[in-house]
């Protein structure tokens, strides 16, 4: 059993699967389940709003002007410039104003305030600020463990995030997009910010490198990152702890403690998480019975599929499919 197990995991490198997990090919997936939302924001001074972040990632592009970004729970606040992007991968709480000390406004009313969704004007008749923003809603308890890993705040000031390269290049035609909408610009906005969070991820990469320890910790592990890239590119494997831990060379004990220990969840658990994401990609965006998805993702019987389905999205397959589709 052993000497299959890693003849199948030897296979899948052969066959051009990438080893280690493509963290970053990942995370595009992980766009593809809710997408992004973006839109422009316009304030003069003074002003000063409240985001509750609603636990979903979110990025900010300062296009003209500057402003000051407080987390709820910090004491600091942190200066943007024109040409500055940040990232708030857990959709933490935060503060954005003309000035530090501000009195913040929650955004919610005055985004209520106004007919379009996806523009706000806000504040008196100061020094102008226009921000876009952007939120990826990956769903409850789906988020990547990559976000998960990464400080509560990713700042690349202008200099690195908007001058030359591919970030520059995706915020230019998302601003431009948002500024004179042509036709299809719903698609070709959405297409854009789902490619934007890959390129502030790799600036950030480039800038910081990735953390030493969590998740990353356990990608870079010989033993570990191998059982993570398995189950990545094989989810719908038979896998279980005894298997894994066969296919990386450790016993079923100690995979399952190491494995715990660096990815901060059990094997199956974190195996679970990816297969629900990759049926609500496959839902999504496929016609595939729900019996041949329940199968690329592990599951002999719908089912079973549907029911560990629900316990992650919050509702049946089938709803999810109708709701995920676009409407003509």
């Amino acid at each position: 059993m052993t000497r299959t197990l890693r003849f199948l995991a030897d296979r899948l490198t052969s066959l051009g699967y990438r080893y280690p997990v493509d963290v970053l090919d990942d995370v595009l997936t992980m766009t593809r389940i809710g997408g992004g939302v973006s839109g422009r924001l316009t304030a003069r001074a003074p002003w000063g709003l409240h985001f509750d972040g609603g636990g979903a990632a979110n990025f900010h592009i300062v296009v003209r002007g500057e402003c000051w970004l407080r987390l709820d729970g910090d004491t600091e606040p942190v200066h943007l410039r024109e040409g500055d992007v940040t990232l708030l991968p857990d959709g933490a709480p935060y503060c954005a104003a003309d000035r530090p000390g501000r009195a913040a406004v929650p955004f919610t009313g005055v985004l209520a305030a106004h007919d379009h969704p996806n523009t706000a004007s806000v504040g008196g008749a100061g020094a102008e600020t226009v921000i876009i923003c952007g939120v990826y809603d990956f769903g409850a308890g789906l988020t990547h463990p990559l976000l998960s890993a990464l400080p509560r705040l990713l700042h690349l000031p202008a200099p690195h995030a908007t001058y030359g390269g591919p970030l520059g290049s995706a915020v230019r035609l998302l601003a431009a997009e948002l500024d004179r909408p042509g036709p299809g610009a719903r698609g070709v906005t959405a297409r854009l910010v789902d490619v934007l969070l890959v390129y502030i991820l790799r600036a950030w990469q480039e800038q910081h490198g990735p953390p030493a320890s969590g998740w990353f910790g356990a990608l870079r592990d010989p033993r570990i990152g191998r059982a993570l890239t398995l189950m990545h590119q094989a989810p719908g494997h038979r896998w279980t702890v005894a298997r894994l831990a066969a296919a990386t060379g450790l016993s079923r004990a100690a995979f399952a403690r190491r494995f715990v220990t660096l990815a901060g969840e059990p094997p199956l658990a974190y195996l679970t998480r990816w297969r629900m994401i990759t049926a609500a990609v496959l839902l999504k965006e496929g016609a595939e019975p729900l019996s041949v998805i329940a199968g690329r993702v592990g599951y002999e019987s719908e089912f079973a599929f549907a029911r560990a389905f629900r316990r992650a999205h919050g509702q049946s397959p089938g709803r999810y499919r109708a709701q995920a589709r676009p409407r003509p």
